[in-house]
C-alpha cells in the first residue's frame, strides 16, 4: 500500500487555478495551471461560472497525474485557497443557482451605500452604523460594492427567486469545498469580509446584531471552521470526477490573502510583505486588530488561529500590465511584451493604474486610470516603462502608510510574492520605488505553498502552520537591490505623481463611475 506523501493544493485566482503537488519538506514536486473565463456582461458586473472552476481543477489534476506517479494514492490531503469577496448562491445540494459574483463585481454599490447610510454621516456612512460595525467587525463594507454583503442584498432585491432558493451564500473556496465534501463551511477570513462576523478576540463568530442591521438571515451563512481543520472526506462522486482517492481529507484552507501571507514566510507579528498579482496588497500579521479609517485598510481575521492579518489592497497591479499588452496587440505573452521595457526615463509619461477604481489608501470606485504627460514623441516603450513604474509607485503609496503603523517592521529584504512578481522589470521598479531590497523567491506559487502549509500539521509534517510557514524564508532566494543611480529620478517622478494624483482624485470624484 502506498503511503501518502503529497499534499494537493489548489490556488484559484481570477483567471485560472494553479495546482501543486507538495512534498513533506513543503517543496513543490510539480505544478500545473488551468485557465477559465471571466465574464463582464455589463458595466460594474463581473461573473464566473463555478462549474468552470471545478472543470479546471479536474483538468489540472489529470495533468498532474500524468506527471506524478501514483498521484491519487500518494495524496494525503486536498486543500484550496481562492480569490475572496465572491458570492455564490448555493442550494441545499450545493448547486450554484446563478453565475458567481466575483470580487471585481461592483453592481451593488448603490445598494450598500443606501443600506449603510444614516444621519449624521461620516464618510458616507451613518454614524451609528459605522460605530457598531467598527466595534464588532473592525470595519465596514466598502461603498464600491465589491464586498459580499452588498452582493447578497442585491440578490435579495433584484433576484428574489434566487434568494429564496439559496441555502448558503458561499465564497469561492467554500463552494469548491462543498462540491468536494458536501459540507457548507467557510473560514474566518472570508467570514470577516462579509462584515457579518464579530471579530473581537474571544468572541469570534457570526453576529446576530450585524446580520439584523443588514436584514440578512444568519441561517444562510455557513459554519466557520479553522483552515487547518478537516472539513470532511472527499466524496466518491467528487473523487471520481477529480481522479483522486475517495475519503481523501479536505481541509478548510483559506482565502488568497491568508494563504499568500503564510506562503511569504513573513509570519512574525508586524512583518510585512507585498503581493503583486492581478491586484496587489501590502500585508502582515499583527498581535491586535488594526483599523485606519482614513487610509481604508484594517486587519481581518486570518483563516488560521484567527490571527489578525492586516491587508491593504489596491485594485489593479498585474492586470494593468496585462491590459496594456492586450490593448497593444501583444496577447497573453507578457514576458515577451515587457522584455525590453527597462526603467522609466525622465521624459516618460506618468501612469496611474486606477483601471478599476481604487481601494487603499483612497477608497473610491470612481477613480480611473490615466497616462499623464503623453506627447507625440512617446512610443510603445515609453508606455511600457510608465505602466511598470506606475504600478510600483502606486504600491509605494500604500506601503508607506502601512509601515507607519505601530509594530510594523521590515527586517531585511521585503518579501514579494504573487504572479506579477515574475516580471523582473516590475520587481526592480518596486525596489527602486520603496528604496529597499526585495526578495522574490518562488513568488508565483506562494498561494499554493501557503495552502499546503495549512494542511501540513494534519499529516504530521509540522507541529503547526506557523512552523511550516517559517520554512519558506530562504536566504538563497534572489534579492533585488534598489538602483542608487536612479534614486533622485524616482523621487522627482514620485513627487510629480503625488501632485497629479491629488488633482485627479478631486476631478474623478465629480464624475459618475463608468
Amino acid at each position: 500500500m502506498t503511503t501518502p506523501d503529497l499534499i494537493l493544493a489548489a490556488d484559484f485566482g481570477t483567471s485560472g487555478v494553479k495546482i501543486g503537488a507538495v512534498g513533506p519538506d513543503l517543496a513543490l514536486v510539480a505544478t500545473v495551471t488551468e485557465t477559465y473565463p471571466l465574464h463582464l456582461p455589463a458595466p460594474a458586473r463581473a461573473e464566473q461560472m463555478p462549474e468552470d472552476w471545478w472543470a479546471a481543477l479536474a483538468r489540472g489534476i489529470a495533468r498532474l497525474g500524468a506527471e506524478v506517479p501514483h498521484l491519487a494514492a500518494r495524496t494525503g490531503a486536498l486543500v484550496f485557497t481562492a480569490q475572496m469577496c465572491g458570492v455564490i448562491c448555493a442550494d441545499a445540494e450545493g448547486h450554484a443557482l446563478r453565475p458567481a459574483l466575483v470580487w471585481l463585481d461592483k453592481r451593488s454599490a448603490p445598494v450598500i451605500r443606501r443600506k449603510t447610510g444614516g444621519f449624521p454621516r461620516i464618510a458616507g456612512y451613518g454614524a451609528g452604523f459605522l460605530a457598531r460595525s467598527i466595534r464588532l467587525a473592525n470595519g465596514a463594507p466598502s461603498h464600491n460594492g465589491m464586498d459580499p454583503p452588498g452582493k447578497m442584498l442585491w440578490i435579495m432585491e433584484e433576484e428574489p427567486e434566487v434568494f429564496a432558493r439559496t441555502a448558503h451564500f458561499l465564497d469561492v473556496k467554500d463552494w469548491l469545498i462543498q462540491r468536494a465534501t458536501g459540507e457548507a463551511t467557510t473560514t474566518a477570513d472570508s467570514a470577516n469580509l462579509t462584515w457579518l462576523m464579530d471579530t473581537r478576540r474571544g468572541r469570534e463568530g457570526w453576529s446576530p446584531a450585524l446580520a439584523a442591521r443588514y436584514g440578512l438571515p444568519l441561517d444562510r451563512l455557513p459554519a466557520i471552521v479553522d483552515g487547518a481543520a478537516e472539513v470532511g472526506p472527499l466524496t466518491p462522486a467528487a473523487a471520481s470526477q477529480l481522479e483522486l482517492r475517495p475519503g481523501t481529507p479536505v481541509l478548510g484552507g483559506g482565502g488568497d490573502v491568508s494563504a499568500t501571507a503564510i506562503g511569504s514566510g513573513a509570519v512574525a507579528d508586524g512583518a510585512l510583505h507585498v503581493c503583486l498579482s492581478t491586484s496587489s496588497w501590502v500585508a502582515g500579521f499583527f498581535d491586535r486588530r488594526v483599523l485606519n479609517v482614513f487610509a481604508a485598510y484594517a486587519t481581518i481575521t486570518a483563516s488560521i488561529d484567527r490571527r489578525p492579518l492586516l491587508i491593504a489592497t489596491q485594485e489593479v497591479a498585474g492586470s494593468a500590465l496585462s491590459w496594456l499588452a492586450a490593448t497593444m496587440g501583444a496577447g497573453d505573452d507578457l514576458a515577451a511584451f515587457y522584455a525590453d521595457a527597462g526603467p522609466a526615463q525622465k521624459t516618460d509619461p506618468l501612469f496611474l493604474p486606477w483601471l478599476a477604481g481604487e481601494r487603499v489608501p483612497v477608497d473610491e470606485e470612481r477613480l480611473r486610470g490615466a497616462f499623464y504627460g503623453l506627447s507625440l514623441r512617446h512610443d510603445a516603450g515609453a508606455l511600457k516603462r510608465a505602466a511598470i513604474e506606475g504600478v510600483a509607485l502606486n504600491t509605494r503609496w500604500v506601503f508607506e502608510k502601512v509601515l507607519a503603523e505601530k509594530g510594523a517592521t521590515v527586517d531585511g529584504p521585503v518579501p514579494v510574492v504573487g504572479g506579477a512578481a515574475a516580471n523582473p522589470h516590475l520587481v526592480q521598479a518596486l525596489a527602486d520605488a520603496l528604496n529597499r531590497p526585495v526578495r522574490v523567491g518562488d513568488a508565483a506559487c506562494s498561494g499554493v505553498r501557503g495552502a499546503a502549509a495549512m494542511a501540513a500539521p494534519a499529516l504530521g509534517w509540522a507541529p503547526d502552520v506557523w512552523t511550516a510557514a517559517r520554512s519558506f524564508v530562504q536566504g538563497s532566494a534572489p534579492v533585488v537591490d534598489p538602483d542608487p543611480a536612479r534614486r533622485g529620478l524616482v523621487e522627482d517622478r514620485y513627487g510629480e505623481l503625488k501632485a497629479v494624483r491629488k488633482a485627479l482624485v478631486k476631478l474623478y470624484r465629480r464624475r459618475t463611475a463608468t
